[in-house]
């Protein structure tokens, strides 16, 4: 069976998460291959083509509709994933985007029925669905290893979202591009506690501004934070698991992240941390104060950014391959988005500036 073709919009050759994570689990997984990246001008492009080896496009969309790509790969901003995606499902290829997929629910929900309507297959970038101890957890629970699930804790960090801003980040500080802490980290966060312990079927939120005033860009000029850099929620799954996350930006250089899953029986905890977050890492996962050995098959050779990206891969190439649907897809996104969409209304209600002593 021939490697499937790979383009990927938004490898840039000097930095950014496509060169950490995209292009070396493509390049390293079997039955895959780099065929094309994309970028956002004539000298980047030129730049990547020239480091990857690969035809460099000045143009996202013109690689979207390139008649030699099987797989296009959307890591762009997330303004800019609507109208590249919708370019290649019409031109019949199959989509890996980036989470959060849309900037909001009504245009992720648009390009989840523009997927269906194509009939092709779709990947979305919630990677801890990848990661290989995530799975082997999810294996341990369902096996009873530590009983019926009483609780869990979730610490949940990031080095983003902090004081200060660098100018190419500000984009995150705008509510209308839907890319924050709430909508990555805490998406993040919380699609991991659904796939380990199930849907929660009752919740309440508190978001906040732990840094209200901010450094932005390469003048750090102060301006008012107009999203949020930390998030507490509650939960109670439907077999009665009660779960609490704290979600938290401005955590460098440390940036950890810890899971506690208490059952009846013992105790089933991850542990990890990265600087974009713990989704961007390895995780370790011990069984009652024991490690356990965690295979990692044909992800082992990947450097830690790329683990989970990877692992992402490997099942949609699995499916496009055998005519499954195991990857999370775009309605897997649309659901979440909903939940997401559900903590900002809420968070919008709630006073979050206050001055001088804080007084409540």
């Amino acid at each position: 069976m021939s490697a499937l073709r790979v383009g990927i919009i938004g490898a840039n050759a000097r930095t950014g998460w496509a060169r950490e994570s995209h292009i070396p689990a493509v390049r390293a997984l079997a039955g895959l291959e780099l065929v094309a990246v994309a970028t956002s001008s004539r000298d980047t492009a030129d730049q990547a083509e020239t480091a990857y080896g690969v035809h460099g496009y000045d143009n996202g969309l013109d690689l979207a509709t390139a008649p030699d790509i099987d797989i296009v790969t959307v890591a762009t901003r997330v303004p800019d994933h609507r109208a590249m995606i919708l370019a290649a499902l019409s031109s019949g290829k199959h989509v890996y985007s980036e989470w959060p997929l849309g900037r909001g629910y009504d245009e992720t929900k648009e390009l989840d029925l523009a997927a269906q309507a194509a009939t092709r297959h779709t990947a979305i970038g919630l990677q801890l669905r990848g990661n290989p101890a995530v799975k082997y957890a999810r294996k341990l629970l369902d096996g009873g290893a530590i009983g019926r699930v009483l609780s869990a804790s979730v610490y949940s960090s990031t080095a983003g979202f902090g004081p200060v801003v660098p100018e190419p980040y500000l984009y995150l500080e705008d509510p209308a591009n839907f890319a924050n802490l709430i909508t990555i980290q805490g998406a993040h966060t919380l699609d991991l506690t659904d796939t380990l312990l199930g849907e929660m079927v009752y919740a309440n939120s508190l978001a906040s501004r732990q840094y209200p005033n901010i450094e932005a860009g390469d003048d750090r000029r102060v301006i008012n934070r107009t999203t949020f850099d930390h998030l507490l929620f509650q939960g109670l799954t439907a077999q009665g698991a009660s779960i609490s996350i704290e979600v938290a930006g401005g955590r460098s250089p440390d940036t950890p992240f810890k899971l506690d899953i208490i059952g009846a029986k013992g105790t089933l905890s991850l542990y990890g941390g990265a600087a974009r977050g713990f989704q961007a890492g390895r995780l370790s996962l011990v069984l009652n104060g024991q490690e356990q050995r965690v295979d990692n098959g044909e992800l082992e050779i990947l450097p830690a950014s790329a683990v989970n990206v990877g692992g992402i891969y490997a099942t949609l190439r699995d499916d496009i391959n055998n005519a499954s649907y195991n990857v999370a897809g775009f309605h897997e996104a649309l659901k979440l988005t909903k939940k997401i969409e559900a903590i900002l209304a809420v968070a919008d209600r709630i006073p979050t500036n206050f001055e001088g002593d804080r007084k409540i």
